[in-house]
């Protein structure tokens, strides 16, 4: 082989332009190599960077315990890679006004994300800088280290950083961490979900907002003491959309009367406590039942629901809603009244791995939802499917499909596509909205994570080759699914056929709604 040979089959071992690697199965390996092109212009001419020849090494080793050591001047996408370290050369360094070394703007900010990514900050090189003979010994007398300055430097900007925001240590435990989306339909919450969910006091204040508008446009001034709007909270948990609903009924000086339908018993339980603590026993009606089955003894004015997943509709909020929607009197409000889903494909090194680290098919077939770090998000996100509420048509399908083209910035390089990071933005209310899309996101509100699609094998995109990749939401008789798969620059495998992986529970299409 021209770039090297393979050997020693008891052991995992490369060679690769005269650099051997020996690997373990349990012991990361952190390696720096300068690849001359002496001799092998034509094998690498086409690898313009050095992202190229760190790609084309990791695949012909094909280990993901492989890590990039980061030359400073790399740092287009370098989130998403296994980066263990980045080494930092002397001559990067320019001269503050004293004499000493110090780095741009541009660096400072890049050496900082390093800092938030744990990755190590070595600094090599030669001194370059002319310091003043006093700062060459310490206070002992004894020599200083030729390089303590710019090590001065670089734990001075670690020290300078601002310290994370109380929720973002909260959330320090779900850094890349792959969890299951939740199936609310088949499985009651539990109450730590439901305290989680009842802390995010934004989402909220948002659906506040909405229903304190809609309150607004439904009865005017004039009949604000005569008329009752008639409210009906679906999925109602343990009441946080009802408080929120009945303050803002206050708030614009509106009757309200509202009925609360949730199915887990236990949640119940609660509101009951809720209701008789805050005395609106004579407001509230609570009917212990899924939305699904119960016959409403009158039409609603406003039909307030909180079923939406990370990916809008990937709680299946539009099959339930479409159900529950048969309560709204013709000209009734949905809050929410529309909700779009979004994706973005992203180099995610960590969560490719920890997906592969399975060694199965289904794994890689799953939808995950994620606290987003270790990852370079590659293009701007685009809009998947979008779904309104209410939809009284007798054609009415949920099913949908979308063929989405993406170009990565020049900025940005070439990459190594392991999936796509999903997001959804949702409209309460005419100009109230919710959602955690990046360019739109609901500050400082945490209730949903993004989800990852991940790809059963990497795709490497450069610059000039866009990314397609086609989407689809398919409904069964009894469940609904995803499926994916990229056709260009290289096609990929059909992820999730049939929901042979990965599906989310619907009973509701079962019993005929």
């Amino acid at each position: 082989m021209p770039l090297g040979e393979r050997g020693g089959w008891e052991r995992s071992e490369s060679r690769y332009c005269g650099v051997e690697t020996d690997f373990s199965d349990d012991v990361p390996s952190l390696l720096s190599f300068n690849i001359s092109t002496g001799g092998f212009d034509y094998v690498l001419a086409p690898l313009i960077d050095s992202w190229d020849l760190w790609n084309s090494f990791r695949l012909l080793c094909d280990h993901d315990r492989v890590h990039y050591p980061l030359k400073l001047h790399l740092d287009a996408g370098w989130e998403g890679e296994s980066v263990r370290a980045a080494i930092i050369g002397t001559d990067s360094f320019l001269t503050n006004a004293r004499g000493y070394p110090c780095l741009s703007k541009r660096h400072q900010k890049l050496v900082e994300g390093f800092f938030d990514h744990a990755v190590q900050v070595v600094v090599s090189g030669k001194p370059v800088h002319n310091l003043p003979k006093a700062s060459e010994s310490n206070t002992a007398g004894t020599p200083r280290h030729p390089l303590r300055s710019y090590l001065d430097y670089v734990a001075y900007l670690f020290q300078k950083m601002e310290p994370l925001p109380e929720q973002e240590r909260i959330e320090l435990g779900f850094r890349d961490f792959l969890q299951a989306p939740l199936q609310p339909l088949m499985d009651n919450l539990e109450a730590q979900t439901y305290e989680t969910f009842e802390r995010d006091s934004i989402k909220y204040i948002q659906y506040q907002r909405a229903v304190a508008k809609a309150l607004v446009d439904r009865v005017p001034d004039e009949k604000a003491s005569e008329l009752t709007t008639v409210s009906m909270v679906v999925g109602a948990g343990r009441g946080p959309l009802v408080r929120a609903s009945l303050q803002a009924a206050e708030e614009t000086g509106r009757k309200m009367k509202v009925y609360t339908v949730e199915k887990n018993p236990n949640a119940v339980v609660t509101l009951h406590n809720l209701v008789k603590m805050e005395g609106w026993e004579g407001i509230v009606t609570i009917i212990s039942c899924d939305m699904r089955f119960w016959s409403a003894p009158e039409k609603a004015d406003i039909l307030v629901s909180e079923l939406l997943g990370s990916f809008g509709d990937n709680e299946l909020s539009p099959e339930c809603l479409d159900g529950a929607q048969r309560f709204l009197k013709p000209d009734g409000i949905s809050i929410p009244s529309s909700y779009t889903s979004f994706m973005q494909p992203v180099t995610a090194s960590k969560l490719y791995n920890d997906v592969k680290a399975h060694k199965d098919l289904a794994h890689f077939e799953t939808a995950y939802v994620v606290k987003l770090h270790s990852v370079a998000k590659l293009a701007p996100s685009q809009s998947v499917f979008t779904f309104t509420h209410p939809n009284f048509s007798t054609k009415a399908n949920n099913q949908r499909y979308k063929k989405l083209h993406f170009n990565l910035p020049s900025d940005v390089g070439s990459a190594l596509v392991h999936g796509f990071a999903g997001y959804f933005d949702s409209v309460l209310y005419k100009d109230v909205h919710l959602g955690i899309e990046p360019t739109t996101e609901t500050p400082n509100m945490f209730s949903w994570f993004p989800i990852f699609f991940p790809l059963r094998k990497p795709v490497e995109v450069h610059p000039d080759s866009p990314l397609e990749v086609h989407f689809w939401r398919c409904c069964g008789s009894s469940k609904v699914w995803y499926e994916w798969s990229v056709s260009s620059p290289t096609p990929s495998p059909m992820h999730n056929t049939n929901g042979r992986s990965y599906w989310v529970g619907d009973a509701a299409q079962a019993m005929g709604f």
